[in-house]
């Protein structure tokens, strides 16, 4: 696993207070989303193909850290957009490091040799730079060629100046276990913390639909994958139960609440991966309101083929606390690579066409911002 025992610890204090305390939804990493405006347009984006009055909007930073003090979880993750495009997130991300919350910046990396001097390396501060796979298939999903390259140099340029970082990995359709294991060699070899590795979820609005896995292709191809890596050692960003789930050993239900979402528009319901479903005025409002009986691979066709960590990397979490010898073994041996899978939720809808269909928003393409 690859992060830090101080982190760990951190968790881990903060998982069994939760437990004294007899919560049973509690937020585990923040997503805060303070822009939505990105310098790429990636095929399998649903998150930009908004007006330019919604792109054009920021989160304050007072917002940004009132979020984080209202839902408290140990973790932060800032996601996008592209978040270094916003002015102020320097600003952000110290406000957050002060309150001694983890910060994880996801960043495509195009603006990080620009800015990164504006950031002072910490225990709390990782940079999470998306690369999608080896160099063809990262400048493919992401619609522009020179991107890998670009990534890589500001990957070495932090890791020289003393930054955490990981990579943030995204599986699509056409790719082989083969290629994934080696692109796994190659983050080993980079000498970053570790990555995080999960299949992409089915944007409603992204621009291409035929570029997502089905739920069983991606347990097939996640089996396949650590099969190959078996003794390998990779560093991966995730509990050794949500990998095993990833692998098909392990039947969860998704646990959305587990990593709440704060963007421009206030609390998303029910997670970040669902733009349609409203907002909340207020973290409370957002864990007390939301329908949370409605979303799930068996609860919404929408959520039928998920498989991200921000749905079932809490579910796995909370299993290993529940069971925390089946957790030991698991991370003894590994994610198991053969024999019965778990068997896959059965649908509760009686059609795809059950909940009326939205009106899409106006796909748009968004030019390169510098």
């Amino acid at each position: 696993m690859g992060v830090p025992l101080r982190q760990q610890l951190s968790v881990a204090s903060y998982l069994l207070k939760q437990k004294i305390l007899g919560n049973k939804r509690y937020p585990l990493v923040l997503m805060l989303e303070p822009l939505f405006r990105c310098n790429l347009a990636c095929a399998g984006c649903g998150k930009i193909d908004y007006p330019d009055e919604i792109l054009n909007r920021r989160i304050s930073v007072e917002d940004a850290l009132a979020a984080v003090d209202e839902c408290n979880a140990p973790i932060v993750s800032i996601a996008g957009g592209e978040p270094l495009l916003h002015k102020e997130l320097p600003q952000i991300v110290e406000g957050i490091i002060a309150r001694k919350k983890y910060v994880y910046l996801c960043t495509n990396a195009l603006l990080l040799k620009k800015r990164i001097n504006d950031y002072q390396p910490s225990p709390y501060l990782t940079f999470s730079v998306h690369l999608d796979g080896n160099r063809d298939r990262h400048d493919a999903s992401v619609c522009q060629s020179g991107v890998f390259d670009r990534a890589v140099e500001v990957i070495q340029l932090a890791i020289e100046k003393g930054f955490r970082v990981t990579i943030n990995c995204t599986l699509f359709q056409g790719e082989s276990a083969e290629e994934i294991a080696e692109f796994l060699d190659y983050t080993k070899k980079l000498g970053v913390e570790g990555a995080t590795i999960a299949p992409g979820f089915s944007y409603e609005h992204a621009p291409l639909q035929n570029i997502f896995i089905k739920m069983r292709e991606s347990k097939e191809l996640f089996r396949r994958v650590f099969k190959i890596g078996k003794n390998k050692n990779w560093k991966l960003n995730h509990s050794t139960l949500y990998l095993d789930f990833l692998a098909g050993n392990q039947g969860y239900n998704c646990t959305p609440w587990g990593n709440p979402t704060r963007n421009i528009f206030g609390w998303q319901k029910p997670c970040y991966l669902l733009v349609d479903e409203g907002y909340a005025p207020s973290f409370k409002a957002l864990m007390e309101e939301t329908p949370w009986h409605k979303y799930g691979n068996s609860k919404n066709p929408k959520c039928a083929n998920c498989m991200a960590h921000c749905g079932f990397e809490a579910s796995a979490v909370e299993d290993a606390m529940r069971n925390p010898l089946k957790a030991a073994w698991v991370a003894l041996r590994g994610p198991r690579t053969e024999g019965p899978m778990a068997p896959e939720p059965v649908p509760e809808w009686t059609s795809p066409q059950q909940e009326p269909a939205k009106a899409p928003r106006p796909a748009i393409r968004i030019e390169a911002v510098e």
